[in-house]
């Protein structure tokens, strides 16, 4: 498994939301760039950016900032947020993105997702966001009917092959996951997924791999890199199984 540090971007700087509440932030470095070299400094092989403008306003606000992170680093990374239509994810990816993230778009357009998934295969993966064991939309604030195993399901039929799994409720609170509820989705998803949502020491990373899920190939993990509950090679080593 790969630790994806987490930079998540608000009016030009890297921030931290607890639960997706933006009435909720955090700003722990003024220029993302800035954050994102310290984590490759610090041994990062890939980073998850987030465009936390662009995922409220429905478009992508960030693209400078992703081609800097890229050309900055020399790290691939993933980057999600406002990703609605087929030209933001190709303006996405030529920006330098090795992998783009969309969200509830692609469970609500059918055609979007087929047209993505056709023209990009493997560079797209969809976030399915979770609050209380169903899908999460609206940037967090409504809850469908939709059960996430269903969700899982559904998306794998039409030819997604990557995902990540937020745990919204747990988001940002550094009180770990649930390991029960990363195992059942592991029981359900024709692919690899990412896991998210509230890693906050390294137990939490090393419970993770005592899944021994083979479709789980990474965790993203930011607050608690952000306040140093611990760095990325232990993060890594925890993973690895080696520390």
């Amino acid at each position: 498994m790969i630790l994806y540090p987490a930079i998540d971007i608000r009016g030009g700087k890297a921030v931290r939301l607890t639960h997706g509440d933006f009435d909720a932030e955090t700003v722990y470095h003024d220029d993302p760039l800035e954050a994102a070299r310290s984590w490759v400094e610090a041994g990062a092989r890939y980073l998850h950016v987030v465009d936390l403008d662009g995922a409220r306003a429905g478009e992508p606000a960030s693209l400078d900032h992703l081609a800097r992170i890229v050309a900055g680093t020399g790290v691939p990374v993933q980057y999600g947020g406002g990703l609605r239509s087929v030209e933001a994810v190709g303006a996405a990816l030529r920006a330098g993105a090795e992998r783009v993230i969309v969200g509830t778009a692609a469970l609500r357009d059918v055609d979007f997702l087929d047209a993505i998934v056709a023209a990009h295969g493997p560079r797209i993966v969809v976030s399915v966001d979770v609050r209380g064991g169903r899908i999460a939309t609206a940037g967090w604030t409504e809850v469908s009917e939709l059960p996430a195993a269903d969700a899982f399901v559904h998306l794998g039929a039409r030819g997604v092959a990557s995902f990540v799994y937020t745990d919204a409720d747990r988001d940002g609170a550094l009180g770990g996951p649930s390991l029960d509820d990363v195992r059942a989705i592991a029981g359900v998803v024709r692919g690899r997924f990412l896991y998210a949502g509230g890693i906050g020491s390294l137990d939490d990373l090393r419970g993770l791999r005592g899944l021994r899920a083979v479709n789980l190939a990474g965790v993203i993990a930011g607050k608690a890199l952000y306040e140093r509950r611990f760095t990325i090679a232990e993060a890594q080593a925890a993973l690895d199984g080696t520390g």
